[in-house]
């Protein structure tokens, strides 16, 4: 599963107990390319579109201690503009922490957009460059 973001984020989720995983790609709100603030629309939409995510990877018997998540985000640098307290990223971490899903973020700042790549059935996550389709590393068979 590749995602390319460019003022968005990646949420990777992965249940190691049954090998299956997702991505799903949400955009920024407002179009700016960085984070904005989250309002009551937004924090209501994003909440509906999580949960179906989450029960459509996961079903509804997923234990958490054997699911895991990433956020990788891609913001533009920031401006002399403030940046808002609480983001769509801190928003989807709260909610994954309430359903005992441990969570990693990472949020890269410049303007060249990112690749993340997503193996579902391994969890396995990596980051490569907008025209890069590099495979996964490989384990050995033996």
């Amino acid at each position: 599963m590749i995602a390319d973001l460019h003022g968005a984020l990646a949420l990777c989720l992965h249940d190691e107990g049954r090998g299956v995983g997702g991505l799903l790609h949400l955009p920024f709100k407002g179009g700016t390319g960085r984070p904005s603030d989250v309002t009551d629309n937004t924090l209501s939409s994003v909440l509906v579109v999580l949960d179906r995510f989450k029960r459509a990877v996961l079903g509804n018997a997923a234990r958490g201690d054997e699911v895991q998540a990433r956020i990788l985000a891609h913001a533009l640098p920031p401006t002399d503009a403030g940046e808002p307290s609480a983001s769509l990223v801190d928003l989807i971490q709260a909610d994954l922490a309430d359903g005992k899903i441990a969570c990693g973020t990472q949020t890269t700042r410049r303007t060249e957009p990112v690749r993340v790549c997503f193996q579902p059935l391994e969890g396995r996550v990596w980051i490569c460059g907008p025209n890069d389709l590099r495979a996964a590393p490989r384990r050995s068979a033996g």
